[in-house]
């Protein structure tokens, strides 16, 4: 069974399903029948017999009987006649009809098991039953009531095998139909399997299209649709695209970190071969120490850098949350930035007191770090950089805004990517990671970042959390 498709699965349980309902339903039809029919009988034998109640007379004297002009049956009976109608029917859709005296004596009339019902007592009203050779038969006896007919009985006679070729039928054409209805029904339930699968197919084939040709771009391309595998077929190509996003974005990241390696180990290679390659005074040896050493630090804080991305994106458990006053925190970045002065900035705060929120003290004081940092390395002569705090609705709003050399429209959308560094800061020192690792660190707290920039007029970065 494990072996089969699912489809054929689908298909054979559907199919035992159906042939039970079919064959219960054919049993169904075969009780229902035979019991309708007997009920039948049943009411067609007496219906019959108190028909025939009304087809005999009695009278005192021929003379009477010459009155009327009928010409019908007469029966001399105690000290007059019987007229039975020429309108009684002996036999009618084989219920048999007899007239008796009280001693079960027949006389009009036939009854094909006289002789077996002769031992069945006269009960008016009441329908007995008795069986012959097998064959039940229903009989059923009217007491006559009228003048003169006081002693008398109908008793009516019909087989329970009176329907048997109506069932007959009705069983030939159940044989005939509920097959053909359950074979139409099956054959239809797998085609519809089959058209309900075809998704779990597509599905199949692209995946394994996906795997052979490392083709991630490929998506499983169905008709329009809600049901539970479009759904997942939709999931799968929300899957597709994310890993597509993921290799590309990794692709990138060995790119540029292969890039931003290959300088400084190429500086660091060639004062070493410099140095040793070539006789050179005290003074020459210090100036390519000091070019090692630079170039070293460098890599240094490349690499930490990216160890701290993939540690928050890896683990984010190692970096537990407090309820944090980021005034007070704020407050103390700024004291010690401020005395940074570097190019002659010069760094102010306005920030408002008692704002808390839930984060981690270490990830939130390097994501402002980077930020003030930034402004520095990308400020002016003499220039400004603010640093503002406040409560806004449900939002707590951190801006750092600074008067530098600004960002270029076209370049806004990629400074948060990594290793991305516009044109005209290519000489600034800097890995490429500081925003990269600052977004990281607003979404790991549920908060985002956004810049606004304004070429040669500055730029102010804004970092916003909703509140505890």
């Amino acid at each position: 069974m494990n072996r089969l498709s699912i489809r054929a699965r689908i298909t054979l349980w559907f199919a035992a399903a159906l042939i039970a309902v079919v064959s219960l339903t054919y049993v169904c039809i075969l009780t229902v029948s035979n019991k309708v029919l007997q009920k039948t009988i049943k009411d067609n034998l007496i219906e019959t017999v108190e028909n025939n109640v009304d087809e005999i007379e009695y009278y005192n004297s021929m003379d009477e009987i010459a009155a009327t002009n009928d010409v019908d049956h007469f029966i001399r009976y105690g000290e007059g006649f019987l007229e039975v109608d020429d309108d009684f029917l002996e036999s009618v859709n084989e219920v048999y009809t007899a007239l008796y005296d009280s001693k079960l004596f027949m006389l009009y009339g036939e009854n094909p098991v006289a002789k077996q019902s002769s031992e069945v007592a006269l009960k008016n009203m009441t329908l007995h039953t008795v069986k012959v050779k097998g064959i039940r038969y229903y009989i059923y006896d009217r007491e006559l009531s009228a003048a003169g007919l006081q002693g008398l009985w109908l008793r009516g006679v019909v087989a329970e095998t009176q329907g048997k070729e109506e069932l007959t039928n009705i069983t030939r054409l159940s044989l005939t139909v509920l097959p053909l209805i359950g074979l139409l029904a099956i054959l239809g339930g797998s085609v519809i399997a089959k058209r309900a699968l075809s998704p779990i197919q597509k599905i199949s084939d692209t995946v394994s299209a996906i795997t052979q040709g490392n083709d991630l771009k490929k998506r499983i391309e169905l008709k329009p649709g809600k049901d539970e595998l479009h759904q997942l077929a939709d999931s799968f190509n929300l899957m597709f695209a994310r890993l597509e996003d993921s290799f590309e974005k990794e692709k990138r990241f060995t790119s540029d970190v292969s890039h931003e390696l290959r300088t400084p180990m190429a500086v660091i290679m060639a004062q070493c071969e410099y140095s040793l390659e070539n006789d050179v005074d005290a003074g020459e040896y210090a100036g390519s120490i000091r070019n090692i050493h630079a170039q070293g630090r460098k890599m240094t804080s490349l690499i930490n850098q990216m160890l701290d991305l993939a540690r928050l994106e890896m683990r984010p458990e190692n970096y537990p949350k407090e309820s944090l006053d980021l005034s007070a925190l704020l407050r103390s970045i700024c004291e010690d930035l401020a005395l940074i002065r570097e190019k002659g900035i010069v760094l102010s705060s306005e920030i408002a007191d008692g704002v808390r929120m839930c984060a981690n003290r270490n990830l939130l004081e390097r994501a402002v770090s980077n930020l003030i940092l930034n402004a520095y390395r990308y400020g002016n002569e003499n220039g400004r950089i603010w640093v503002s705090l406040y409560e806004t609705g449900e939002k707590i709003v951190l801006d750092v805004k600074d008067d530098g050399i600004g960002i270029v429209e076209e370049d806004i959308a990629k400074v948060f990517d990594r290793f991305y560094r516009a044109e005209r800061s290519r000489t600034k020192n800097g890995t490429g990671l500081g925003l990269s690792l600052t977004k990281e660190i607003a979404e790991f707290h549920k908060g985002s970042i956004s810049v606004e920039s304004r070429l040669g007029e500055g730029s102010t970065f804004s970092l916003v959390f909703s509140k505890i």
